[in-house]
C-alpha cells in the first residue's frame, strides 16, 4: 500500500501525534520552549489527537511535581504522560501503552536530549513505535554559538546520525528563516517547516517608570548556563567607570559556570553592585522587567527568545547578541544589537548605557515599547502541527502548494 494513500482528504479522519519534551507545565525552568510546547498542544486543530510525553519534574528538581500526578492525565483534548525517567518500570509501561497506537507524527523538542529525543528517535527507527513521520524542533541547538559548546561531541553525533536525520520520514521545525539555514548547514538537504512559536503576551505597559534615579539599573533574566553568556556581562562590568547595578534572575543550571561568575563578581569595584535575586515564575516575568532600564542578554544563540519578547512587552530595552531572530526589532527601536560580542564590545555598550540620563532612558523605553507593538501586530499565529498536517495532505493528494 502507498504510505501516502491514507493521508488523502477525509473529513472524518483522526490524526494522532506523539509529542515529546523534557520539560512542560507546571514546570518553567526549561524556558521559552515550555510555553511553546504548551501553546502547540492547547491550540492544535480538533482533528488532531495529541499524546505528550514529558518529565514528572521540573529542570533541576530531584522530586516530582507535588501539584500534578505522574503517569497519564488529561489536558484539554490531549493526553499527557509525566514520566519518572529514572524508573525502568515506568519506561516499560509507557512503551507498552504507546505501542498500542499508530502515530502519524512523532514531534520531538530538542535534538540532543537523551531521554525525550534520542530514545524516541531510536524507537521509531527500530519500529518499536508505530510512527509514520518525524518532526524535530532543535530549539536553537544548531546555532553557531550553541554548537561551539561541546563542539567535538556534537560534531561526532551529527556525523554518525546523518542517515537517520536525512531520512525521507524526517522533517525539521525552525522558528525563523535564520534557524532554517542553520539546520540545513548542519544537516544538508534537510526538509524544514518554518513556523514562529506561538506566544501570547498582553499589550505593553504604556508608562513604565525609570528605576533607581541616576544609576543605571540592568537585569539579566535567563537560565544560568554557558549558552546564555552571563559571564561576559559580569566580566565587562569591571570596565565601567560610572555606577551601575545588575540583578540576576534565573535557575542555576550549571553550578561550575555560576561559580566562575561569582569569582568575577567578587572582584568588581565598589561602584558596581551585582545581586542574585533567585528564580522568577512565568506570571511575574513581565512585572520584573518593568523595574529595570535595560535587559542585558548576550546569548550565544536563540531559535526564538521568548524572554526578549517579554522584556519588550514591558518596554524594557534589550542589549542582545546578533544570534537571535530579534535583530530587526531591536534595530527598529527595541534596543541594541551587540554585533561585537567581545569584552571590548560589551564594555563599550554597557558604558554607553551607564552614561544615559533618566530622560534618555525613558525615551529608550518608549521606543522599545513601540517596536514591540509593531512586531506584535505583524506576527502570524500558526500551529506547527497544523502546518505539517496541511503539507502532508497536499503531498498525498498531489496538489501543489500555493
Amino acid at each position: 500500500m502507498d504510505r501516502d494513500a491514507h493521508y488523502v482528504d477525509d473529513p472524518t479522519r483522526r490524526w494522532r501525534v506523539l509529542v515529546t519534551s523534557a520539560w512542560f507545565e507546571p514546570g518553567y525552568r526549561g524556558g521559552g520552549p515550555v510555553r511553546s510546547v504548551a501553546a502547540i498542544v492547547d491550540t492544535v486543530a480538533p482533528p488532531v489527537e495529541v499524546v505528550l510525553v514529558t518529565s514528572d519534574r521540573d529542570l533541576g528538581d530531584a522530586a516530582p511535581y507535588a501539584e500534578v500526578p505522574g503517569g497519564w492525565t488529561r489536558r484539554g483534548r490531549a493526553w499527557v504522560h509525566r514520566l519518572d525517567a529514572g524508573s525502568p518500570g515506568a519506561w516499560w509501561r509507557l512503551l507498552r501503552d504507546l505501542r498500542r497506537q499508530r502515530f502519524d507524527l512523532l514531534y520531538v523538542n530538542s535534538l540532543w536530549g537523551p531521554q525525550f529525543t534520542l530514545v524516541f528517535l531510536a524507537a521509531s527507527s527500530l519500529r518499536l513505535l508505530h510512527v509514520d513521520d518525524v518532526l524535530i524542533a532543535p530549539r536553537g541547538e544548531l546555532t553557531p554559538g550553541a554548537l561551539s559548546l561541546k563542539s567535538r561531541k556534537k560534531g561526532a553525533f551529527l556525523r554518525l546520525t546523518q542517515p537517520l536525520l536525512r531520512s525521507r520520514r524526517v522533517q525539521w521545525h525552525a522558528s525563523t528563516a535564520q534557524e532554517a539555514a542553520q539546520i540545513r548547514l548542519a544537516v544538508p538537504s534537510a526538509k524544514v517547516i518554518v513556523v514562529e512559536p506561538q506566544i501570547s503576551l498582553p499589550e505593553r505597559s504604556m508608562s513604565p517608570p525609570v528605576a533607581h534615579g541616576g544609576v543605571i539599573s540592568l537585569v539579566f533574566l535567563s537560565r544560568i548556563t554557558a549558552k546564555k553568556n552571563l559571564e561576559l556581562v559580569v566580566r565587562c562590568l569591571d570596565g565601567l567607570s560610572l555606577p551601575a547595578t545588575l540583578d540576576v534572575y534565573g535557575p542555576i543550571e550549571d553550578f561550575a559556570y555560576w561559580r566562575r561568575c561569582l569569582a568575577i563578581i567578587d572582584q568588581l569595584p565598589k561602584h558596581i553592585r551585582v545581586a542574585y535575586c533567585g528564580e522568577v515564575r512565568p506570571a511575574e516575568v513581565r512585572s520584573t522587567f518593568l523595574r529595570y532600564d535595560a535587559f542585558v542578554f548576550p546569548t550565544l544563540g536563540e531559535n526564538f527568545g521568548h524572554v526578549i519578547a517579554e522584556s519588550l512587552s514591558a518596554a524594557c530595552p534589550v542589549l542582545c547578541s546578533a544570534e537571535t531572530p530579534w535583530t530587526a526589532v531591536l534595530e527598529n527601536g527595541g534596543g541594541t544589537v551587540l554585533y561585537d560580542c567581545s569584552v571590548k564590545g560589551m564594555t563599550r555598550e554597557l558604558s554607553r548605557l551607564a552614561a544615559m540620563g533618566p530622560a534618555e532612558r525613558r525615551r529608550g523605553r518608549q521606543a522599545a515599547g513601540g517596536a514591540y507593538d509593531e512586531w506584535r501586530c505583524a506576527t502570524l499565529d500558526a500551529n506547527v502541527i497544523d502546518v505539517w498536517r496541511s503539507e502532508r495532505r497536499e503531498k498525498a493528494s498531489g496538489r501543489p502548494r500555493c
